[in-house]
């Protein structure tokens, strides 16, 4: 009994014909159907109701494996077909109780698994064709229900008399007609095994009915009709023809066991190359089994031609998706597999490929594990697709990680360089040997996320890398060398910017000569070690002599920027010019106007170096290129020729360009002139300095008037000639008189005016009588020395001579300053404040 609970029966197809799913899914899952792969077969039978008269009978569990077993409709009385099932295969189907009479036993199609057996084996039982209750419709229903098991079959079990051999009304022929028929409706069907049981066999030898059996199918086949395809197509195409024979049951039962149980041990190994089963071709793994029949028969019932290798396609399809959707989900979910992606969220990890290689590994050895019977072409189609969604899957994680392996490639790199740099190395050795070892390491980051389920290319990433780097590399140079052009083109400005702006202020002849060679000396002292200091960043030589321009032209920019400059203020430099010559002499002395001094001559050669000075700024000359412009200036400005057109009355001078001209020939005729009514005023002052000298060292009176006195005091001369005397009060008088002359400086006060001068000395007369009588007592008493009034006059001229120099001198136009001797001489007018000039100017002027 625990053999016939083992064997599961259940109903897949009820007496309406609804497919029993659940039903099939419980039958599947309990007796583990689903794991069997190809390694199983299905077994239905069909045939007359009630066609024995055996009662239930206990049998023994049989193995997996698929039979169809169609019962002849003209065995009488002596085995029902589930009565021939469960006596064969050990199954419990319901069977027909002899004593209640005929009737239909079997409703729908049962199955139950046949314990015992291997392969595994279900023996399916189909609904007999010939019972009363169905009635009109039995004859449907029995070509579905053989359509049906020709389509799952390996093995269609026939039950026949064995005195229906040879006989034209056998009761098998309308049943062998319809399995013939339903034939044709198989697209490409697989090749069945048709095994003929004979039943009740008589003395015959089975040698002798085996080719009248044979025989008669061959009628059969060949009256069945056929599509147009199959008109010619022989038996053997699509049957395989087996049959044996077994004894009465009633007559000889122990005989009948043993060839039974003989004929049991024929459907083991019944898959196997040779044994008992047909073709396997059509045949779909066990885990498809439930949706393929549940398909075959929705076609079915549809009354469409059943295609078996579109069918196989299809379920091959469904079921390799379904298999593949349920180890994406799994995948999806996976533990491992998110710890892996958060890991890689916070940056890269070692040993990415090894892992995740690992986890996609699994889940495709699990779909090719189950789907290994299906279709190849649909295996391997629905495995792509597979590969693919979860390639997709990881693939952001994968790409993530790449980010971090580029970003801490990059930053290493940023790091190195810097340090390299830092430490005194090349520029370019220092940078390739970081990027060699960065994009080293990044390699092998990528070698180790790589997984052995994509070929996935990293070489987009690692070129993005290396143009980070690249770009990095051109930053940092364009750094270093903007810094290192700073360096030299301020190095440069220190040593130019003074002595180009000390060769203007002293502007000559050779001014412009000067310039040429300090630029050509200092350019090429800088060019030469500006270039040595490139050599380590290894640029091109094209960039290298840009550069190596570049610098030449910051040295002749800048000495045209000091051009420029000057050309600015020309006008007060050549003021400062003509200051300088005008009033120092030759050695660079102030010049006091005695009197004696040409000044038209000391004008005109002050004029011509202020003039000298204007043509030197009046074009950029670093070409070494001869002009005309001094000539021209002179020639117009300082000789006064009239010449037709005037050269000056141009925009532009003769044989230079017009972007050396720093002032146009009609800018130097207007600064010319406004220089020259600028310093009129100093000429005048000069010139009025010489006549208040003249005037202030002549104090005789006019000619006729010294003859005058001579004739009118000719007799007062006598006089004094006669009487000494009175020559040396007179000679005391003059004394004290000089004395009191310097002491209240009185030209300096007449210098305001004659009547401040008269109010000045009218006022400090008194104090300085008083003051020069006190010094005289003062000296008498510290000198009691009887000497002669020579020694006496002679030592008041001195006490007032040490009295009279003045301690300050009033502010004028004019300033004057004591001579080494009696007189008093005058120095030339301070028009502008002065400017140190260098020995050269002196020699110039």
């Amino acid at each position: 009994m625990a053999e016939l609970d083992n064997c599961c029966s259940t109903q897949l197809i009820d007496g309406d014909g609804d497919f029993n799913a659940v039903g099939l899914e419980n039958f599947m899952r309990t007796t583990n159907f689903s794991n069997r792969g190809l390694s199983y077969a299905v077994v239905a039978i069909k045939g007359p109701q009630s066609s024995g008269a055996l009662r239930s009978y206990p049998f023994r569990a049989l193995l997996p494996f698929s039979i169809t077993l169609l019962n002849s409709d003209f065995v009488r009385n002596y085995l029902w077909k589930s009565t021939l099932l469960n006596h064969l295969f050990h199954t419990n189907f319901r069977e027909m109780d002899a004593y209640r009479g005929r009737s239909q036993t079997t409703k729908g199609i049962w199955i139950a698994h046949c314990v015992g057996i291997e392969p595994f084996t279900i023996a399916m039982d189909l609904e007999g064709t010939d019972g009363r209750e169905r009635g009109e419709d039995d004859t449907t229903f029995e070509k579905q229900s053989a359509l049906f098991a020709l389509a799952i079959a390996d093995i269609v079990l026939i039950n026949m008399w064995c005195h229906d051999i040879g006989r034209e009304q056998a009761a098998n022929k309308p049943l062998l007609k319809t399995v013939f028929q339903v034939m044709m409706r198989l697209f490409s069907p697989r090749r069945t095994t048709l095994l003929f049981v004979i039943r009740d066999k008589t003395k015959t030898p089975l040698e002798y009915l085996e080719p009248i059996l044979r025989e008669d199918i061959q009628k059969i086949w060949d009256v069945v009709s056929k599509p147009e395809a199959h008109k010619d197509t022989p038996l053997s195409e699509f049957f395989n023809v087996e049959i044996t024979a077994l004894s009465s049951y009633e007559e000889k039962e122990e005989l009948f066991k043993e060839q039974v149980a003989e004929l049991r041990q024929r459907f083991f190994n019944s898959i196997s190359p040779g044994g008992l089963a047909g073709d396997r071709r059509g045949v779909v793994p066990a885990s498809g089994f439930s949706f393929s029949a549940q398909q075959i028969w929705k076609v079915i019932k549809e009354n469409k031609d059943l295609d078996l290798p579109a069918h196989k396609v299809m379920v091959a399809t469904v079921r390799c998706e379904e298999i593949a959707n349920e180890k994406f989900c799994r995948l999806s979910s996976d533990a491992d597999w998110l710890a892996l992606e958060e890991s890689v969220q916070s940056g890269s990890i070692s040993g990415f490929g090894r892992k995740l290689s690992s986890i996609l590994e699994t889940y495709f050895s699990e779909y090719d594990l189950e789907a290994i019977y299906f279709d190849e072409a649909v295996r391997s189609a629905k495995r792509k697709q597979l590969e693919s969604k979860a390639l997709e899957l990881v693939h952001p994680a994968y790409l993530n990680l790449l980010g971090h392996l580029r970003f801490k490639a990059l930053e290493d790199f940023k790091s190195r360089l810097e340090q390299m740099l830092k430490e005194g190395e090349g520029f370019a050795a220092s940078a390739h040997a970081c990027t060699k070892s960065c994009m080293l390491e990044f390699d092998k980051g990528c070698a180790d996320a790589a997984i052995r389920q994509a070929n996935w290319d990293a070489s987009k990433v690692r070129e993005k890398l290396r143009r980070d780097i690249d770009a990095h590399i051109s930053s940092v140079r364009n750094v270093k060398l903007s810094e290192l052009v700073g360096r030299y083109e301020e190095k440069l400005r220190q040593s130019l910017s003074e002595p180009v702006e000390s060769l203007f202020d002293a502007a000559g002849r050779d001014t412009w000569a000067s310039i040429r060679k300090l630029l050509t000396r200092e350019t090429e002292n800088a060019v030469s070690e500006f270039s040595t200091a490139i050599s380590s960043f290894e640029l091109d030589q094209p960039t290298t002599d840009s550069m190596l321009q570049g610098l030449r032209d910051y040295v002749r920019n800048l000495v045209l920027k000091k051009a420029k400059e000057q050309a600015g203020k020309v006008l007060i430099l050549m003021k400062d010019r003509f200051s300088t010559v005008f009033s120092h002499d030759n050695h660079s002395m102030p010049r006091v106007w005695t009197g004696k001094e040409d000044i038209k001559t000391i004008t005109k050669d002050a004029r011509t170096v202020s003039l000298r000075l204007l043509a030197v700024m009046a074009a950029i000359r670093l070409d070494e290129k001869s002009d005309k412009i001094e000539n021209i200036l002179f020639s117009s400005l300082m000789e006064g020729t009239v010449t037709s057109p005037d050269p000056l009355a141009s925009s532009t001078w003769e044989e230079v360009p017009p972007e050396n001209t720093l002032i146009t020939p009609v800018q130097c005729k207007a600064l010319w002139r406004q220089f020259k009514a600028e310093t009129e005023f100093t000429v005048t002052q000069a010139i009025s300095a010489q006549e208040a000298y003249k005037r202030s060292n002549n104090w005789l009176p006019p000619p006729w008037a010294i003859v005058a006195m001579v004739i009118l005091g000719f007799n007062e001369f006598m006089l004094l000639l006669r009487n000494p005397l009175y020559l040396m009060f007179l000679f005391v008088a003059f004394l004290i008189s000089k004395a009191m002359w310097v002491h209240m400086d009185v030209p300096g006060q007449f210098q305001h005016g004659t009547l401040t001068g008269l109010l000045s000395i009218s006022t400090r007369f008194l104090p300085t009588v008083m003051n020069l009588l006190k010094r005289l007592a003062e000296e008498a008493q510290g000198h009691q020395t009887p000497d002669s009034p020579r020694q006496q006059s002679s030592l008041i001229f001195q006490s007032f001579r040490n009295q009279s120099q003045p301690s300050s001198t009033p502010e004028s136009s004019v300033s004057s300053h004591v001579s080494v001797s009696d007189g008093i001489e005058y120095s030339s007018p301070n028009i502008t404040q002065r400017r140190n000039t260098q020995t050269s100017e002196a020699e110039l002027s």
